[in-house]
């Protein structure tokens, strides 16, 4: 009896020390958020399920009004995609967004390098609209499209304040227009910081434009 009762223990210990073992220590990261092309933060500690560093950095124009926002955080690697992504509603309201993912403690401390959207008509259009508090929106008008938008892109997510302020909950979405290929690609979870607000995209459907 003895034996094996040693013989269980030494399974099960060793069971205990390759799951310690393999969830690793968190991963730190570079967290903040700010208006400009770059910010600078605190490295953080990451939550167990967050295994990436992301950097963002996105222009948006509303009502023509510019706007550019900086944001690093900790992140899932199922919710980050590195790249660009554009959405074109009207000539007065786009968005463009880069990002980069990455797997090791600070990594993302570094800025990203600016981007130009490029704004010439291609000779594409789409169905246009933009509106909040639902998941869907009635297109009114015609987006033109530019630059490598080729595709007509819905978008449904929630936005909150950049502050991340609990007592403000979370705002329906809902946009169509003018989108780049990786537009159509994103992830569901993927953030967008834009102004005063964190869009996170919940779902994405696209078909090619006329």
């Amino acid at each position: 009896m003895k034996p094996s009762m040693k013989a269980a223990t030494f399974l099960l210990a060793s069971g205990l020390l390759c799951t310690l073992l393999g969830r690793g220590n968190p991963l730190s990261c570079e967290v903040c958020s700010s208006d400009g092309s770059n910010c600078s933060g605190k490295l953080q500690t990451c939550t167990h399920d967050e295994d990436t560093c992301i950097t963002i950095l996105t222009e948006a124009k509303k009502e023509g009004s510019l706007v550019v926002t900086s944001y690093k955080g900790c992140a899932k690697s199922s919710e980050c995609d590195s790249g660009f992504l554009a959405m074109t509603m009207n000539p007065e309201n786009y968005m463009g967004s880069t990002r980069r993912c990455c797997q090791d403690d600070g990594c993302n401390q570094d800025p990203l390098p600016a981007f130009v959207k490029n704004h010439t008509e291609n000779g594409l259009r789409c169905p246009s609209c933009f509106d909040t508090f639902t998941e869907t929106c009635t297109s009114t008008q015609d987006a033109l499209c530019v630059g490598e938008e080729t595709h007509c892109v819905t978008v449904t997510g929630l936005a909150r304040s950049r502050e991340g302020l609990l007592k403000f909950a979370d705002v329906k979405f809902a946009a169509r227009g003018c989108g780049t290929e990786n537009t159509c690609h994103s992830k569901p979870g993927t953030l967008v910081p834009s102004g005063s607000h964190l869009l996170t995209i919940k779902k994405t459907s696209c078909h090619p434009s006329s």
